[in-house]
């Protein structure tokens, strides 16, 4: 039993752990006196740990970014030419596609299988793709499709954000939860900024050790492939001797079954499609669509050991989720602050396009960073309007059946949580939407610019969605009165 357990043992006459499995059998961080003797603590620890986890999702989640932009130097025929480009972007694609689809199973876990166990059992599966790509790029007659079934498996770290943000929700009391949630996923989205920042690093370690050859970038590649080990072990190891699972973080098959059937539930996965979808999207390409756009930066030595500055988009965007959802609190509730992103981010991509027709290189890293810091708010914004939504809801409902109020309300953190999954992977599809649109349109319409069109039209769109269901008079006071943000 670790010291802040018996704390809170000493404190809290009704409080069990049990050693085996370390599961926290009660359980209530809303309780002032719990908390405030080692709850707090205990929340934090496991916050701590599972950042750590999540970043490392993200680092391996992202590697590909890198890889691609490196394998023709590597002496990988299908990453040099006129095809590289498309190739390049099929790549980076593939890991956003399966850590989408993951999302959902890995958010149901944590109630099955307990923080603890799952946390460990995501940080090792980030251990397959590690390994198989240092062996892999070693062979330089390995087809492409190894290659996308590497990438693929590197989509486990993609799923790690739901299940890291499902466990963390049932740790903190309501009023801390936004903050520990933003920080939960500030500390992963910030994986792919320090993945784009040290593996090009690490690639130029390899071309200096050897040479500026195909074995000096096969080289530089391996190291970046198994850099993140250490830490995965260090991850997994520290997850099951001191992470903890709390007995109570059980579903209830009516809750999870009313967020499935609930619209808002949809319209909001809609909406994060175009906030973390186009952030998890433009982070995947933005190295590729750099190169491509602006082939001549690869003879500024510096810029390509920097990854021609790819890193920034993502780290902006990272830092700016937790301000998104401070702004929301701010301003009760978080739909004007999308809404001001979803138009905001349409003229960002109207600056790209002037970027792109310039020729300029730092109008057109101006012009993304801006959408990363947007794209990050609007993450922000969307994640805090989820358990409104459903809060308001239930009590709504609880009043028409006469349902118990904190029955109802627990109910509601049930249904946000699930929501929150299924919004979640749906976002990180957008991601994969994203860069095949980017591909399609390069490969049969000769330009990614209808793309980039395409995607200023649909956030018009999704900015009136967010005005149609949630800041009009008419849905505020007729449909869901305590939705009205002035009253929440």
């Amino acid at each position: 039993m670790t010291a802040t357990a018996d704390a809170i043992v000493k404190t809290e006459p009704d409080f069990e752990y049990q050693r085996r499995g370390r599961w926290l059998d009660h359980w209530k961080p809303e309780d002032e006196r719990f908390w405030a003797s080692g709850g707090k603590k205990t929340a934090w620890k496991n916050l701590f740990l599972s950042v750590f986890s999540e970043h490392l999702g993200f680092n391996v989640w992202v590697i590909w970014t890198i890889v691609v932009t490196n394998m023709g130097n590597a002496g990988f025929a299908f990453m040099q030419g006129d095809q590289a480009l498309n190739n390049a972007l099929l790549l980076t694609s593939v890991p956003v596609l399966v850590g989408a689809a993951l999302r959902v199973p890995y958010t149901f876990a944590i109630p099955k299988f307990g923080g603890r166990a799952f946390t460990a059992f995501s940080a090792t599966m980030l251990l397959f793709p590690c390994f198989g790509l240092a062996y892999f790029i070693n062979q330089p007659n390995t087809s492409m499709g190894v290659f996308l079934v590497l990438a693929a498996l590197a989509g486990f770290g993609g799923g790690n954000f739901s299940s890291s943000m499902a466990n963390i929700s049932f740790f903190f009391p309501e009023g801390k939860k936004g903050a520990a949630l933003g920080i939960n996923a500030a500390g992963g989205n910030l994986g792919v900024a320090v993945t784009q920042l040290a593996l090009p690093l690490v690639i130029a370690l390899g071309t200096t050790i050897v040479a500026k050859s195909p074995e000096g970038y096969r080289l530089g590649l391996t190291m970046a492939a198994l850099i993140w080990v250490p830490f995965i072990v260090i991850a997994a190891v520290g997850a099951l001797l001191f992470m903890d699972s709390i007995t109570s973080a059980k579903p209830d098959g009516q809750s999870y079954k009313l967020a499935m059937t609930n619209k808002h539930n949809w319209v909001m996965a809609f909406l994060y499609v175009g906030t973390f979808g186009s952030f998890i999207g433009f982070s995947f390409a933005f190295p590729t669509l750099i190169r491509a756009n602006f082939p001549e930066l690869d003879n500024v030595g510096i810029l390509v050991a920097l990854g021609n500055l790819a890193f920034l988009g993502a780290l902006v965007g990272s830092f700016t989720r937790p301000f998104g959802g401070w702004l929301a609190d701010r301003m009760g509730g978080g739909a004007k602050i999308t809404l001001a992103v979803f138009v905001s981010q349409a003229a960002g991509i109207g600056l790209i396009m002037v970027a792109l027709e310039l020729h300029s290189f730092p109008l057109y890293l101006a012009a993304f960073l801006i959408l990363f810091v947007l794209t990050g708010i609007g993450n922000g914004s969307t994640y805090r309007m989820i358990p409104t939504i459903f809060s308001a809801q239930s009590k709504k409902r609880a009043a028409e059946i006469g349902q118990d109020p904190a029955e109802a309300a627990a109910s509601a953190k049930r249904q946000a949580g699930a929501a929150l999954g299924v919004v979640g992977a749906c976002g990180a599809f957008g991601g994969f939407l994203l860069q095949q649109a980017l591909r399609l349109s390069n490969i049969h319409l000769g330009s990614m610019t209808p793309a980039f069109i395409g995607y200023a039209a649909l956030f018009l769109l999704m900015g009136g969605v967010t005005w149609w269901f949630y800041l009009r008079s008419e849905f505020a006071v007729h449909r869901i009165p305590s939705l009205a943000y002035a009253n929440v």
